[in-house]
C-alpha cells in the first residue's frame, strides 16, 4: 500500500473518533421514534434483546481490530506482506468458527433464553439478532486488516454506514410490521433484524477498499524472503498470538454491556413475581398473557431514559477519545504535575456538564417524556434516571485517565463489582419500588463504579480533589440554574396551553424554552458562585478568550 494512503496517528485517531461519535448520535435517538411506532412493549421487546447480542458481539469481535491490527503492522514494519495476509486468513478463520458457534447458540438457544427472560414471545427477536453474528465477526477482521495498514478511513465510513442502515431498518421494518398487524415482537424482531442489515452494508464498504489495500508494488526479493521466514510460525502460533491481545480487551468491553443484560434478565422477572403475589406492593394481581404484557410494557416505561442518558454522555466521549493520548503523553515523559494537572481538569469539566445536566433533566422530565414520548407515565422514574447522567460521565472520564496511565483493568474490574451491585439492587428495590427501584440501583451502581474510579486515581496518580472548589461550587451553580429551569418551566406550563390545543406541542416548546433558559442560567450561575476560575477558561478552545474578556469586563472571575 502507498505512502499516500496512509495515515498519520493523530488522523487516524481523530477519523475513528469523529465515526464513533456520529455512530453514537445515530444509535441513541432511534429508539424515541422507535417507541412512538410500537409503544413501550415495543421497545421493552428491543432493549431486552439487544443487550444479549451486543454481549456476544463483543465475545466475538472486540480486542480482535487491535491485535490483528498489531499483528499486521508489525509484519509489514518488516515488509513481510504477504505475512500480513496470512494474518488476515487465519483471523478470519478465527472469527468466522466463532461468529458460527454464537449464532448457533442465539438462533437455537433462542426459546430457552426468552423463556429466561420471562416472555417466549422473544424467542422470534433473538433469531432475527443472531444472523448478524455470521457477518460482524469477519468485519472486524477485515477493520483490523486495514488498521494495521494505517488506515482508518474504511473503518470509519463503514461504522457510519453502518449505524444509519441499521436505523433505517429498525424505523422501516418496524413500522411495516405494525401497519400489516403484525404486532409488536414482529416489530422487534425487524428491528434488531437492522443489526444484519447494517453489518452487511458495512461489509460491502469494507470489500469496496479491498483492491486500494491490496494494489501496492510487486513483492522484491527481500520482501519474498521475509515472508519465507514468517511463514515457519505455525498457525496455532499466530493464533495464540491474537487471543493474547484480544481476550483482555474483550473481557474489559464485555462488563458495560452486562448491566444491560442484568436488567434484561431481571428487571420484567421481578415485576412479574411482584404481581402474581395476592398482597404486592404495586396493588396488581395477574396471571398469564396479562402478566407478561404488564412486565414488558413497565420495562419498556423505564427505557424511556437511555436516550437521553447517552445523549448526555457525548461529550464525556469526546473528552476520553482526546483524554487518553494526552494523559498517556504525559505519563510517558513521567510528567507528575501535567498528569495531576490534566486529570483534574478533565474530572472538574466533565462534572460541570454532568451535574447541571442530572438536574436539568430531572427538572423537565415531565414535558420531555410527553415531548419524545406523548405521555407522562414513568416521568418519576425518568427524573431519578438522569442522574446516571453524572455519574456516567464521570465513569467514562475517570476511565479515560486510568487508560492514558495504563491501568486499563481497573474500570472493568470495578464495573464488574457494579454489576454484582446492581443485581443485589434490582432484586430488592424494584421488588418495592417497582421501575423506580431500578432506577435507583442504575444510578447507584453508577456512583459506585465512579468512585471507585476516583479512588484508584487518587491511589495513582495523587490528585487532592477540593470539595469546596471540585464540587461545592459547582453543585450551588447547579442548583441555581436547575430553580431557574423549574421557574420557567412552571410559567410557560401554565401560560403555552392558553395558546397551543396540542399537549405534545406545549410540552415540546416548555421543554426546548427551558433548557435554553437552564444553559444561560448556569453560564450566568458558574461566574457567580465562583465555580468557573480564570485558569479554566485560559485552557477552553476557541471560545475562551472571548468569555475570558466579558467575564474581565464584569468582574466575574476567580484567580
Amino acid at each position: 500500500m502507498g505512502s499516500k494512503t496512509k495515515q498519520s496517528l493523530i488522523t487516524g485517531a481523530a477519523i475513528l473518533g469523529s465515526a464513533a461519535l456520529i455512530s453514537k448520535i445515530l444509535g441513541a435517538f432511534y429508539r424515541i421514534p422507535y417507541q412512538n411506532i410500537t409503544g413501550d412493549i415495543g421497545l421493552a421487546v428491543y432493549n431486552k434483546v439487544y443487550p444479549l447480542y451486543s454481549m456476544l458481539l463483543i465475545l466475538a469481535t472486540a480486542g480482535f481490530p487491535i491485535a490483528i491490527s498489531k499483528i499486521v503492522s508489525e509484519r509489514l514494519a518488516v515488509g513481510d506482506k504477504r505475512g500480513a495476509k496470512r494474518v488476515f486468513i487465519i483471523s478470519a478463520g478465527i472469527l468466522s468458527v466463532l461468529g458460527l458457534v454464537f449464532f448457533a447458540a442465539l438462533y437455537f438457544g433462542s426459546d430457552k433464553l426468552a423463556e429466561l427472560m420471562g416472555n417466549i414471545n422473544l424467542s422470534i427477536a433473538i433469531k432475527s439478532v443472531s444472523f448478524a453474528l455470521l457477518i460482524v465477526p469477519v468485519m472486524a477482521v477485515l477493520r483490523g486488516y486495514y488498521q494495521g495498514h494505517q488506515y482508518m478511513t474504511p473503518t470509519a465510513i463503514s461504522q457510519v454506514i453502518e449505524q444509519i442502515v441499521r436505523v433505517i431498518t429498525i424505523l422501516a421494518l418496524s413500522y411495516i410490521f405494525m401497519k400489516n398487524g403484525r404486532g409488536v415482537y414482529y416489530a422487534g424482531a425487524g428491528a434488531v433484524f437492522g443489526a444484519t442489515t447494517g453489518a452487511l452494508f458495512a461489509f460491502l464498504v469494507l470489500l469496496f477498499y479491498w483492491k486500494k489495500v491490496n494494489s501496492s508494488e510487486q513483492e522484491s526479493i527481500a520482501d519474498l524472503s521475509v515472508a519465507q521466514q514468517s511463514e515457519k510460525e505455525s498457525v496455532w502460533q499466530i493464533t495464540r498470538k491474537i487471543l493474547y491481545y484480544s481476550i483482555p480487551i474483550a473481557i474489559g468491553a464485555l462488563v458495560l454491556p452486562l448491566l444491560g443484560v442484568v436488567d434484561s434478565f431481571s428487571v420484567s422477572n421481578i415485576l412479574s413475581y411482584g404481581a402474581t403475589l395476592t398482597d404486592n406492593p404495586f396493588g396488581t394481581y395477574l396471571k398469564g398473557q396479562a402478566l407478561v404484557e404488564y412486565s414488558e410494557y413497565w420495562f419498556g416505561v423505564f427505557t424511556r431514559g437511555q436516550p437521553l442518558v447517552q445523549f448526555a454522555a457525548f461529550f464525556a466521549t469526546s473528552l476520553f477519545l482526546a483524554l487518553v493520548p494526552a494523559i498517556s503523553e504525559a505519563y510517558a515523559k513521567n510528567n507528575v504535575i501535567l498528569i495531576k494537572k490534566r486529570t483534574e481538569l478533565a474530572l472538574r469539566i466533565t462534572l460541570l456538564i454532568g451535574l447541571p445536566a442530572s438536574i436539568g433533566l430531572a427538572v423537565l422530565a415531565e414535558p420531555v417524556n410527553i415531548m419524545l414520548y406523548r405521555n407522562n407515565v414513568g416521568t418519576g422514574t425518568m427524573a431519578i434516571l438522569a442522574f446516571t447522567t453524572l455519574f456516567s460521565t464521570l465513569f467514562i472520564t475517570s476511565s479515560g485517565i486510568l487508560q492514558g496511565i495504563g491501568k486499563v483493568t481497573l474500570p472493568a474490574k470495578n464495573l464488574l463489582i457494579g454489576i454484582v451491585i446492581k443485581l443485589l439492587l434490582n432484586v430488592v428495590l424494584v421488588f418495592f419500588l417497582h421501575i423506580s427501584g431500578a432506577a435507583i440501583a442504575t444510578v447507584a451502581t453508577y456512583a459506585v463504579v465512579t468512585m471507585l474510579n476516583i479512588s484508584d486515581i487518587n491511589r495513582h496518580v495523587g490528585v487532592k480533589i477540593s470539595l469546596r472548589t471540585f464540587f461545592l461550587r459547582p453543585a450551588l451553580a447547579s442548583l441555581l440554574m436547575g430553580v431557574m429551569v423549574y421557574l420557567s418551566k412552571e410559567a410557560l406550563e401554565n401560560l403555552l396551553p392558553l395558546i397551543i390545543s396540542s399537549e405534545r406541542t406545549s410540552m415540546a416548546l416548555v421543554a426546548v424554552i427551558s433548557v435554553g433558559v437552564g444553559i444561560f442560567g448556569f453560564l450566568i450561575s458558574l461566574f457567580i458562585t465562583g465555580a468557573m476560575a480564570r485558569a479554566d477558561l485560559e485552557q477552553l478552545p476557541r471560545y475562551g478568550t472571548k468569555l475570558l474578556k466579558i467575564a474581565d469586563k464584569f468582574k466575574m472571575l476567580r484567580d
